[in-house]
């Protein structure tokens, strides 16, 4: 069993304890070679193979307590590992560890007319702290991925995935310490206690630098209005799919059940599909013939149900849920201006696809849409820090400060500059 902590005093003190451990640990981290950086990650994918019946068994457990709990089918989906996704995890890290090592890597340069030479170098942010529900890949991407980049990271994953956390875990510390580095350096959160979340959006007196949260709307929202130091993070991925009427319709076929379909309960999995009222009622009503027949429920205004009988009858709620379940909201507009007029009232920034030819209709939507994630011929679904070549994501930011989009190595650092000049002075 996890540790129970029911004193809020006592959590008080683990996370305290947690905080500086890993303030310690983020220094030789920050330092650390690229080839011992490697090393541990690719120790990291052997102790995850490894361990694979000791993962799963763990996952099992948790698996039967999420179906005891009635947890939805996408959110089991969310949780469940298998020997596929196993190795995908593996191979997620040892992509990870092949990636160009960022820290000290000089971003731009210049010199200035008094002979100071600048330079602007990546450095790690520090102890980054991750909260995150259901997903426990997310132990290893996010161990990963902070690994990678420098960073100590502190790791609170949700009571549904607990165990299934600390077996991952487990293959983590084991890649560090095959390394020679802190096993510190990967701290997961020893209690399911709420009140651990509580002290990590206090700062844990200042040793913690960022907080990236990675669950459901509540939680985020939460640490959003809670946290003390910078959040990376996306409240909802009310991700739109716009079909103009210069498409391939065979195209927008496939795009559309993929981009809904594939996976429904990520944040990349699209809610509403627009379409242009252009298109032919014949074709509009065998591509939402094509989501029904994979599954989906449509639900759509009153002129694509008298086409459809089939759909349910949209609501205005409709347009503003993320329904993450095989749920799709459907709509005809004039065109890609009232595409970008529906998308511009209702999107949360996450992530929009367009299917179409005519390069006018994407230069627009490419120019008017202000999400961190915007694809052209191309199903939502690929809004993913490894689809990116990042390796993994530890998630989707939509902010505007730092990072945003796919977060992943690079956005996992900040800078510092380093002037050298030959004896300058001020005048």
């Amino acid at each position: 069993m996890l540790e129970r902590v029911e004193a809020k005093t006592t959590v008080a003190d683990l996370m305290a304890e947690i905080g500086r451990k890993a303030r310690v640990a983020a220094q030789p981290l920050a330092i650390a070679s690229p080839d011992k950086k490697t090393a541990a990650l690719n120790a990291m994918a052997r102790a995850i193979e490894r361990r694979q019946a000791e993962i799963l068994a763990a996952n099992r457990e948790d698996v039967a307590n999420g179906v005891t709990a009635g947890m939805s089918t996408a959110m089991l989906d969310r949780l469940t590992l298998d020997e596929k996704r196993i190795a995908c995890i593996a191979e997620s890290i040892r992509t990870i560890a092949a990636l160009p090592d960022p820290i000290g890597t000089v971003i731009a340069e210049w010199d200035r007319p008094n002979g100071l030479h600048i330079e602007r170098v990546r450095t790690p942010l520090g102890v980054i702290g991750v909260i995150y529900e259901s997903r426990p890949n997310v132990t290893a991407d996010a161990g990963a991925l902070c690994l990678k980049s420098g960073n100590a990271v502190i790791l609170r994953g949700g009571s549904d995935s607990a165990h299934s956390s600390r077996a991952i875990h487990a293959a983590l510390i084991e890649g560090l310490e095959a390394a020679g580095l802190p096993r510190d350096a990967i701290q997961l959160v020893p209690t399911t206690d709420r009140a651990a979340v509580g002290e990590m959006l206090t700062g844990l007196d200042g040793n913690l630098d960022v907080i990236i949260p990675r669950g459901g709307k509540s939680l985020v929202a939460r640490v959003q209005s809670e946290a003390r130091v910078p959040v990376f993070a996306h409240l909802e991925g009310l991700c739109h799919l716009y079909i103009d009427g210069s498409a391939d319709l065979a195209m927008a076929r496939k795009i559309a059940v993929n981009a809904k379909m594939r996976r429904t309960g990520i944040c990349g999995a699209a809610e509403t599909l627009l379409i242009d009222r252009a298109i032919a009622p014949a074709d509009f009503a065998a591509l939402l013939g094509d989501l029904s027949a994979a599954g989906c429920e449509v639900r759509a205004e009153a002129d694509v149900v008298s086409v459809y009988p089939a759909a349910t009858p949209a609501r205005e709620e409709d347009w503003t849920t993320e329904y993450l379940d095989a749920i799709i909201s459907v709509r005809l507009v004039d065109g890609i201006g009232g595409a970008l007029d529906h998308i511009n009232r209702y999107s949360s920034h996450h992530t929009e696809a367009v299917v179409a030819e005519d390069p006018k209709v994407v230069e627009r939507f490419f120019n008017e849409i202000d999400s961190a994630i915007l694809l052209h011929n191309a199903s939502t679904q690929f809004a993913d820090g490894g689809e990116f070549g990042m390796g993994a994501e530890i998630g989707i930011a939509t902010g505007k400060m730092h990072a945003r989009g796919p977060v992943g190595v690079e956005q996992l650092t900040s800078f510092k500059y380093r002037v050298r000049g030959n004896g300058q002075t001020r005048p």
